[in-house]
């Protein structure tokens, strides 16, 4: 029995898994680190299998570029799918659209390294870990103004 078709796109396709799951593997560290409940394994996981679906779909492999569109599409949908899951409401607070938006974004960054796209791949990922560590006092900073204006507000209601 031959078994060289299983190695034919070893030398291309692993990388690109391995990349794919390294670049999201630091948002998934910080996640994780700051106690959220996605984290570590769900960003690299999520990350490695949009680069897997995208190139599983790849057109110079038999497939359609409509073939490979439809993939995407449905990709991105589960991937909203469990980004849905980590968005909760409670007492007219939403959490969880960071951790949401991370895991499309990490999608974004699998697709981009199955298209060889390593450049838009990093980004993504870089841009990714400023939003989340970098821009965080400036969110906690605008939170605690909107509730300092909110109770103002109120006592200003209860006044008259």
């Amino acid at each position: 029995m031959d078994l060289t078709f299983l190695y034919k796109g070893a030398g291309h396709d692993i990388p690109r898994l391995l990349i794919s799951y390294l670049l999201a593997l630091p948002v998934g560290w910080y996640r994780e680190r700051e106690a959220h409940s996605v984290g570590v394994r769900t960003f690299p996981l999520v990350a490695m299998a949009s680069c897997g679906y995208v190139m599983l779909a790849m057109p110079q492999f038999g497939n359609s570029i409509e073939a490979q569109s439809r993939v995407i599409q449905g990709m991105v949908a589960g991937i909203g799918f469990i980004g849905g899951g980590a968005i909760l409401k409670s007492e007219g607070n939403v959490h969880g659209t960071a951790t949401a938006a991370s895991i499309w974004n990490t999608g974004v960054i699998g697709a981009a390294v199955a298209e060889d796209r390593i450049t838009v791949a990093v980004v993504l990922a870089l841009m990714n870990l400023v939003a989340l560590r970098i821009l965080m006092p400036l969110k906690q900073k605008l939170d605690c103004r909107a509730e300092i204006k909110e109770e103002l507000k109120l006592k200003q209601q209860a006044k008259g």
